[in-house]
């Protein structure tokens, strides 16, 4: 087996030693002990002054928060030198995520990101929010129409996104803004009903054929009936309803015509589900994400009208992305990306107070340190070791004076309380992670 060196200072040898006891089963392991205390503060400098060789390791491991030249390490140690994570309690989950991810952020689905209201903002506003989207991994700029009435410079707009290479759909049953924006090169039009479906004969862009108001799928059979009499290429959007207005009995009716239609080209609308409910988009997103990887469903539409549907456009970028892996290889959506865990964690380890209170013991300074575990906070330095989840008499107990270090203890307490509340892994003077929100 392969013998792996790791370099720690004196508080974590003990726990080091025993966590690596507990997992190494695929490897031999070294440990080299460093004259200092806490080993984030070790750069390469410091490890090159007292680590001589690696004789007999095939790898070195150094604390994720080293600094340094770690190539010119290698090559004078004459072994691979390696970044490991930044906290021991990481270890076991990174010895055990190496998994093959080849092929990992492919996906089929397109996604048509709405500018909703486009119609009220300035072709500035307009560019301006295409480009977001774009950005956020929008393949499609969708423009917002009024309900009733028209948008009065329809074309003028298309016109700009065409020619900044967007493809572009608008959403109106305004026979003349569909027809101005067909001239103009708009590439796709939502939605086509038996309401207009006539104007189809017309039209240079590819549509998007629904049901009839209140009508269900017989109605939408009729009108695709009809565009395939004509040869008209077409989209079905057989509509994704909002919970209490019929959502389950939509997705059955994305599942059937699926199975009637199985090389067609299907449309979802996520914000009837995303917009129409107060609850976090990311994992809505998510779920719906894999309804469309499992149904091979080609685009869908979103929007981030809406505060709790903010960041919609990139959860479904990331979603797709995962969703598609995991369905095409037959794996679960689970330990291959956690950019969606945004408010709570992934798995972690957390130091218990055995732990804490034997590596209180070695320390001979009083700078405080603070861990925190799923319900305490614990701050201790070498005459005080307190467990709390009440950071005000927390505080209370350390007597500070002086105002910078107030400031700094009373920052990583409020982080740390934030961590304990929300189940989030907490590590002194770092930030807490919020999945694709920290990128």
């Amino acid at each position: 087996m392969p013998c792996y060196l790791f370099v720690t200072g004196k508080l974590a040898a003990e726990s080091l030693e025993t966590m690596l006891d507990r997992i190494s089963a695929d490897f031999d392991y070294e440990i080299a002990v460093l004259p200092i205390s806490v080993a984030a503060l070790m750069d390469t400098g410091f490890i090159e002054k007292h680590l001589t060789d690696a004789a007999g390791c095939d790898r070195v491991y150094l604390p994720g928060l080293c600094k340094g030249d770690f190539a010119a390490m290698a090559q004078r140690l004459g072994v691979e030198v390696i970044r490991g994570p930044d906290s021991l309690k990481d270890i076991p989950s990174y010895f055990g995520a190496a998994s093959d991810l080849v092929g990992y952020g492919e996906y089929k689905t397109k996604i048509i990101a709405e500018i909703v209201d486009a119609y009220q903002l300035s072709v500035e506003a307009i560019l301006i929010c295409a480009e977001y989207y774009k950005s956020a991994g929008a393949d499609i700029i969708d423009l917002g129409c009024p309900v009733e009435g028209g948008f009065a410079n329809i074309g003028n707009v298309i016109e700009a996104l065409k020619a900044r290479d967007f493809k572009v759909s608008v959403d109106s049953f305004n026979p003349d803004d569909i027809l101005k924006a067909d001239q103009a090169g708009v590439d796709y039009i939502l939605s086509l009903n038996s309401r207009n479906i006539n104007l189809a004969k017309q039209l240079r862009c590819k549509v998007i054929v629904i049901p009839d108001f209140e009508k269900g799928l017989d109605s939408l059979d009729r009108n695709i009936a009809q565009l395939e009499s004509w040869n008209i290429p077409y989209i079905i959007d057989p509509v994704l309803r909002p919970i209490s207005f019929g959502f389950a009995a939509s997705i059955e009716d994305f599942i059937r015509v699926r199975r009637k239609y199985p090389q067609a080209d299907i449309l979802m609308g996520a914000g009837n589900l995303t917009e129409l409910t107060a609850a976090d988009s990311t994992g809505i997103t998510a779920v719906l994400a894999g309804i469309v990887a499992e149904l091979g469903i080609s685009y869908v539409l979103t929007t981030e009208k809406v505060s709790w549907a903010r960041g919609a456009v990139r959860e479904f970028d990331l979603a797709r992305r995962l969703m598609h892996f995991a369905c095409r290889n037959k794996v679960l959506p689970k330990h291959l990306d956690n950019s969606l865990i945004t408010i709570k964690d992934p798995p972690f380890e957390t130091y218990g107070e055995e732990e804490l209170r034997v590596m209180q013991a070695k320390i001979r300074d009083h700078n405080f340190r603070i861990f925190a575990d799923g319900s305490s906070i614990y701050v201790f330095n070498n005459r005080l070791f307190i467990k709390d989840n009440d950071i005000r008499k927390i505080f209370e107990r350390l007597y500070v004076e002086d105002a910078p270090q107030a400031f700094y203890l009373g920052r990583e307490l409020q982080k740390a309380a934030l961590a304990v509340r929300l189940g989030k892994k907490y590590a002194q003077e770092e930030d807490l992670r919020w999945g694709y929100l920290s990128q």
